[in-house]
């Protein structure tokens, strides 16, 4: 009988070392929840439109013109959302009519994060980072009721109950999940919101 226990690499201190890193993982998502107690506020009516007593018009409607045609999504999916979000960027659905089928792979050339499906605290702080590292003007859109609310796993303790704990929201589509035309709908509707920016405004 060979003794095979011995034949395993032992690194001294790795368990030390992967179990203080496991520490300090849980002290930053204590710490994450600990600062997400409160929603972000909704947005007012209104925010878009900049400062009264300017006029810019014709810049704004060339620049939103611009961005509404071209609005470039963050490529992440978290659960089943992201099926009907892929769903509708397909020939069947063709979100490429609107000019937003180029799902970026990295945040620092999106302006849009569709947020589909349940995020837990641990993915909380990635999601931050990326909206963090997106570009300026940027929107996001909560897609299904596990982004929007928790869904099912509302209250549970490690699940976020509302991105809205974690980001502003600018449009919220209901549905466990959506279908792909509910999203677009959607997007046609931040398309609209989008029409109403002001390059003399402010967007927090």
């Amino acid at each position: 009988m060979v003794d095979t226990s011995q034949h395993y690499l032992r690194l001294p201190g790795a368990s030390d070392v992967l179990a203080q890193s496991d520490r300090d993982e849980g002290q930053r998502i204590n710490d994450l929840i600990t600062r997400c107690r409160s929603p972000f506020p909704d947005r007012p009516p209104g925010y878009e439109r900049g400062t009264p007593g300017f006029v810019a018009t014709r810049a704004d409607s060339l620049l939103n013109w611009a961005r509404r045609s071209s609005v470039w999504p963050v490529g992440l999916g978290l659960a089943c959302c992201a099926f009907e979000m892929i769903a509708a960027a397909a020939s069947r659905f063709d979100l490429a009519r609107f000019g937003m089928e180029v799902f970026r792979p990295s945040p620092r050339q999106a302006d849009l994060l569709i947020v589909s499906g349940t995020v837990t605290w641990k993915m909380g702080e990635a999601l931050r980072r990326i909206y963090d590292q997106m570009a300026e003007p940027k929107w996001v859109i909560a897609m299904g009721s596990c982004s929007t609310s928790g869904g099912p796993f509302t209250n549970s303790y490690n699940v976020v109950n509302g991105v809205n704990l974690l980001m502003p929201v600018d449009l919220y589509v209901p549905g466990c999940p959506p279908r792909p035309d509910a999203l677009i709908f959607g997007l046609m509707k931040l398309q609209q919101k989008i029409d109403k920016l002001s390059i003399i405004g402010k967007k927090d």
